[in-house]
Formats: C-alpha cells, sequence, structure tokens
C-alpha cells in the first residue's frame, strides 16, 4: 500500500504539470469504490475549474481548485494517478479520468478498489471525516510538532508495542508498516518492545529516524513492491535500500544477524534480534 513517501513523490511530479491547467470535465467509468464516487459532487465541484495547487495530508492528495474547492484523493491498496495524452487508450481498471484544457487526462486506476476520490469544500476539510482525527505530520508542513518529547507524551498510559503505536495514524500520519520496521531498526528498537518501556532519549531517537527515513524514500520516488508509480508512471527506487524489510534470513545490514520475520496485528514485521531491543 503507498504510504506517505509515495504520495508526497506523487505530488511532486504531478505539481508543476498540473497547476494552471483547468479540468474540463470528469468521467466516472466505474464509482465502486471503497466508497461510492458521487459523480453529481464530482462534476459540480471539479468540472471547469483550474487547479491552483497540491497539497498532501497524510496519505491523501489534495487538489485545490478555484473557488475554494478541493478534489482528494488516496490511492488504497493498488491505485494509480497518472497524466496521459488525452488520446491514450483507456486502461484496465480506469475507473476515473478528469479531462483537461490542455489536451491530456489525468486517470485514476485502481484493480482492487480501495482507493478514494471524493470533493469538498476547501475550508471543510479539516472537519471532514477524513482528517479530522488525524496525527501530526512526521516530514513536511505541519511536522513541527513531532518529537521524540510528542511521541513520549502520546504514547502515555498506553502498554502496546511500539510499532502498532507508529502505525496509529491518530498519533502521527503516513507510517505505514515498511516505513515502521525501517524506523525502528534504524532506532534500535525491537518493534514489540511495549510504548511503556521506551526511554525518552530512544523517543527521540525513534522521531528523528521516522524523519530520516521518510525524507530518504521520497529523495528515491518512494517504494515500488506492486503498483506504485508517479504521475509519469515512474516506479520508485526506495525499495533498495530497504535495511529489513522483505529481508527474512539476509543479514542486518549493520551487523551482519539474519533479519526475522514475526506476524504483529496481522502484518509481516521484520527486525534485527541483535541490533533490535
Amino acid at each position: 500500500m503507498p504510504e506517505l513517501p509515495e504520495i508526497e513523490v506523487l505530488r511532486r511530479s504531478l505539481e508543476r504539470p498540473l497547476v494552471g491547467d483547468r479540468v474540463d470535465r470528469v468521467e466516472v467509468r466505474s464509482p465502486a469504490l471503497r466508497e461510492p464516487v458521487d459523480r453529481r459532487r464530482l462534476a459540480r465541484d471539479v468540472a471547469g475549474r483550474q487547479v491552483e495547487g497540491l497539497r498532501r495530508r497524510a496519505k491523501y492528495l489534495l487538489i485545490d481548485l478555484e473557488g475554494a474547492r478541493t478534489l482528494i484523493l488516496h490511492l488504497g491498496m493498488s491505485g494509480r494517478l497518472t497524466l496521459a495524452a488525452g488520446s491514450a487508450p483507456t486502461e484496465e481498471h480506469e475507473h476515473l479520468v478528469f479531462r483537461l484544457a490542455s489536451g491530456r487526462k489525468l486517470r485514476f486506476r485502481d484493480p482492487r478498489r480501495f482507493g478514494l476520490v471524493f470533493s469538498s469544500p476547501t475550508g471543510r476539510l479539516a472537519a471532514d471525516r477524513h482528517f479530522a482525527r488525524l496525527g501530526v505530520e512526521p516530514v513536511g508542513p505541519g511536522s513541527e510538532a513531532f518529537s521524540g518529547a510528542y511521541l513520549r507524551r502520546a504514547a502515555g498510559g498506553r502498554r502496546g508495542p511500539v510499532k502498532t503505536f507508529l502505525m496509529d495514524s491518530g498519533v502521527v500520519v503516513g507510517v505505514g508498516n515498511i516505513y515502521a520496521s525501517e524506523a525502528l531498526h534504524q532506532a534500535g528498537i525491537h518493534p514489540l518492545r511495549s510504548v511503556a518501556r521506551i526511554a525518552p532519549a530512544r523517543w527521540d531517537r525513534l522521531a528523528a529516524a521516522v524523519g530520516a527515513v521518510l525524507e530518504s524514500a521520497i529523495t528515491q520516488g518512494g517504494t515500488t513492491l506492486n503498483d506504485f508509480a508517479d504521475g509519469e508512471g515512474n516506479p520508485g527506487e526506495f525499495q533498495v535500500s530497504l535495511a529489513v524489510y522483505g529481508r527474512e534470513g539476509e543479514p542486518c545490514p549493520r551487523c551482519g544477524a539474519a533479519v526475522r520475520r514475526t506476524v504483529l496485528a496481522g502484518r509481516g514485521t521484520f527486525h534485527c534480534p541483535h541490533c533490535q531491543r
């Protein structure tokens, strides 16, 4: 599933070619996504409006339009949002198309249909149910509040595994399975360690590791294990830099011990049994 770095890479790849262009019309070929697509609302809020900017909140891409309207997209597990020539053949699972005044099309393809596409008045986004309970941003705008001290305060009164805590979008957004595993390895913290047993200095190391891992992934174009590609169709390259995720039995790049895989909350969790305590 695309995580924060992938959405930030997508945002950056689409920002320059989209800003200033206009959405002429919206084609909803299949509304059956995770939440049904509201054709009338998209036509009212999106069609005929110029693109003013692109933002990211958690794993959501926000396309701000003139008239204080915003188009919101979430890639789910297998979604892709790419720019193509207006005459490009329709792809399989191409559920929505935004026809642009420039003659191009912005197309949303999602084989597994877990993605989301909807619109909203821009001023109401913070109160929208998709955003109202989101935690702080770990990188980029809004990340000033993210620190080891913040994580320690948020963990107060809890006793669960630190990896589960780190993936709680109500605490910090966008840190999914891959990057939680990588950040915990970089910080030297075992993913099953209780949040009640982490000292302040280790919280500081973890916050720094989260930021460093995410920034590195963004620089390398994100991680492409299956479906992710940026707005131009380019895959990411961070997968070659992964230290532990998906590397069961391989040597830890820090100490050489064999990486182990366990299952936590139904997800594969990778760690070094020697480096991570």
